[in-house]
């Protein structure tokens, strides 16, 4: 337990360092250049597609008629650019996303290994290609879980206990396998698995809770379109921002974990308790032997 609040409190405070918090707008830079791009190269041919597409629509010609009831002029020009950026706008922020997702993790990871842990081996227990697969493989036995347990959400209180512990346990096994790929073996990443799965479980359904708080951001953002630019960009960096601060926990308590688990001592390094030596000038204290006796002489 104290590992467990000691890794949290060091990841709120690596939170606020020059580097986190630049890595943490990486995505609202990546967002702008995607935009740029996109606005540049296919936004006035994808509107002209989207007007083309209202204009000749009867079921559009009756919302354009019940709008300008309300006084909108031109409602066209209004949908037009807003579909556009509702259609947009969660593929640039996705795709901003996982790029940082991919750099952010490792470039954490090392920092946290170069400010506390610089003597700590690295044995690359995980290359690249094991993370991928591995995070696609719990991704997947995350959302078929996620299907079998959909009938048991009619129980008010499970559908408030199922989910939750499900996408913590993904959190959980994607981010403790980045954490230990480059320092940990294969034999000491399962053995921190087993012996901190509690921990850790627990530690991904509160980075879930902590997901989810952009995630009612841009829902206002895509309910209020007025705001909808002002508070998708702060969605997204309150998002990478805790992804941050999942990553630095996980980094802090599992290379913390594997640093305790190599300074145990080991059954090998233990040396073995000799008996104390017995003193030779008590004769109560020496073995008893039995001498054989001689046979008998014969008769004469």
């Amino acid at each position: 337990m104290n590992l467990l609040f000691d890794s949290f409190w060091r990841a709120v405070a690596y939170c606020f360092r020059p580097r986190v918090m630049l890595l943490s707008v990486m995505p609202l830079l990546l967002m702008l250049l995607l935009a740029l791009g996109f606005r540049y190269l296919y936004w006035q041919s994808l509107l002209d597609w989207v007007t083309q597409l209202l204009t000749t629509s009867t079921i559009m010609g009756t919302v354009q008629g019940w709008l300008q009831g309300f006084g909108l002029a031109s409602p066209t020009a209004f949908l037009a650019p807003l579909l556009v950026l509702l259609a947009v706008m969660p593929v640039i922020v996705v795709v901003s996303l996982l790029l940082v997702a991919l750099l952010m993790t490792p470039a954490l990871t090392a920092l946290v290994a170069d400010k506390r842990f610089a003597t700590l081996e690295r044995k690359n227990g995980g290359s690249l290609l094991q993370s991928l697969m591995w995070s696609l493989m719990s991704t997947v036995l995350a959302l078929v879980a996620l299907l079998v347990s959909v009938p048991l959400w009619l129980i008010p209180p499970l559908i408030l206990v199922l989910p939750p512990l499900i996408w913590g346990w993904l959190t959980y096994r994607v981010m403790a396998f980045d954490a230990l790929a480059v320092h940990a073996s294969r034999q000491e990443r399962r053995e921190i698995f087993r012996r901190h799965r509690l921990a850790l479980l627990g530690m991904g359904v509160v980075c879930g809770y902590l997901g989810a708080a952009p995630s009612v951001i841009w829902a206002s953002g895509v309910l209020f379109a007025t705001a909808f630019m002002v508070l998708i960009p702060i969605g997204v960096w309150l998002y990478a921002l805790v992804f941050a601060l999942s990553s630095l926990w996980f980094a802090h308590y599992c290379l913390a974990a594997l640093h305790a688990l190599r300074i145990e001592p080991t059954p090998a390094t233990v040396e073995p308790v000799t008996p104390p030596d017995i003193a030779v000038t008590d004769p109560q204290a020496l073995p008893l032997h039995h001498e054989p006796k001689p046979s008998d002489p014969p008769n004469q």
